[in-house]
């Protein structure tokens, strides 16, 4: 027990040092499920410490999310509290910084209409748009971490005795997050420092498109001219470095909107709103789904592509070598912030305007002419594993090889540090 509050002391440090970066004087705004009591309280505590402004810790429980769909009104599915999206906007316009301990139910909402479920969050998203806005342009620092919830072990480790499974799951975020080093600071910026040299690496080929290959998907992507390849930590509008998301083991870029074709096909479920899918394929033409199928949660993927136009086109493609730390563990975590670093993956719904030259500055349609797609939602899918080859097409026609069987084809050598 000593050592485990130890390593969750390591992880409060690292998550405040590392993940928002937080500076003197900064406010923190904290969102965490009630059972992840333990690591909120030491996030608060170093928080302080670093000289934290104020400290806001909005709590979060999955029986009172679920009850309103089970004794609501059904019109309360297309209700989201204005208060509550302008609160986020304000907030993240003061500077302020943003921590999500996002840990949902893989099961939360079994039994539901998935229409209600679809309903409430385009409800959420469309009160949400400034601060989702907000967030793919990195204007303030914000952060997505883990932490163990009853049912969320169970449902990844249902081999192991009830008893065992938080401690498990405990077990795999902190050798996942490089707590069990001595120091997982300078260890996290040692990763950071790798994923620089390959996003150097990929911007400098600036790759006309990708070909994707593999049993079920045979996809070329094309990329808009003046994309960025970004990846580890990226600079909000201040100029301060953060981690969106920990663990994270990918690079990532935005396709060309119109210049996505041919098929691709999941190799992990998605977690899409509290219902699994699973199974699933889709396929494009001139950047958008025309067909689609799963084996596991149809419904709930029809109504996703349905949410808006830019639902059904990809906003986000990422590189995540099959042999990585997450991957190697061999467990399916149905958590797509887990999930996408263990695997290739690409993004339905809106891209991020910074991995485009001057992205930022652009209005939606100006970045839609630019090559970027918008949307109300932005929603990963995995669709990498061993047997997955890619080859880079420069913008002369030639290809050359960039993943074989699932990992890099190249290497990254030291002297290309940026």
């Amino acid at each position: 027990m000593q050592a485990w509050k130890r390593n969750l002391e390591k992880y409060a440090e690292l998550v405040v040092k590392v993940g928002v970066n937080l500076q003197s004087g900064q406010d923190l705004m904290i969102e965490s499920p009630l059972e992840c009591l333990s690591l909120t309280r030491l996030i608060v505590d170093r928080a302080y410490a670093a000289g934290a402004g104020y400290v806001q810790v909005n709590w979060l429980d999955d029986t009172i999310t679920r009850s309103r769909f089970v004794h609501g009104d059904e019109s309360s599915a297309d209700y989201y509290p204005d208060w509550h999206a302008d609160m986020l906007a304000r907030f993240a316009e003061r500077g302020g910084a943003v921590l999500h301990i996002k840990v949902p139910d893989p099961d939360l909402y079994h039994g539901i209409d998935a229409e209600l479920v679809s309903r409430a969050s385009k409800a959420a998203a469309v009160a949400r748009k400034t601060y989702q806005h907000y967030v793919r342009t990195s204007k303030f620092s914000w952060c997505l971490i883990k932490a163990p919830t009853s049912a969320w072990a169970s449902k990844v480790f249902p081999d192991l005795p009830e008893e065992t499974r938080v401690e498990a799951m405990w077990d795999a975020i902190f050798r996942m997050n490089r707590i069990y080093e001595e120091d997982p600071v300078a260890s996290w910026k040692a990763h950071l420092e790798q994923l620089r040299l390959i996003r150097k690496f990929l911007n400098g080929k600036r790759y006309a498109a990708l070909h994707y290959r593999s049993p079920g998907t045979d996809l070329r992507v094309e990329l808009p001219d003046g994309h960025i390849w970004l990846g580890g930590d990226k600079d909000n509008e201040s100029g301060l470095r953060f981690v969106a998301n920990m663990p994270t083991e990918e690079v990532f870029t935005m396709p060309k909107r119109t210049g996505v074709n041919g098929t691709v096909t999941s190799t992990k479920p998605l977690n899409v709103n509290g219902t699994i899918v699973d199974g699933f394929s889709f396929a494009f033409e001139h950047g958008k789904v025309v067909r689609h199928d799963a084996k596991v949660g149809i419904e709930h993927l029809n109504h996703l592509l349905a949410i808006d136009e830019g639902s059904r086109y990809l906003g986000e493609v990422a590189l995540v070598p099959h042999r990585s730390p997450i991957s190697d563990m061999n467990r399916i975590f149905y958590n797509t912030g887990i999930d996408e670093n263990a695997s290739c993956h690409f993004a339905l719904g809106s891209c991020y305007p910074t991995n485009l030259e001057n992205g930022t500055k652009l209005s939606e349609e100006e970045l839609v002419q630019r090559g970027g797609n918008t949307s109300l939602i932005h929603v990963d899918f995995m669709m990498g594993a061993e047997d997955l080859d890619i080859d880079g097409i420069l913008e002369d026609g030639r290809s050359e090889p960039l993943f074989r069987q699932g990992n890099w084809a190249v290497s990254f050598e030291p002297q290309n540090k940026p």
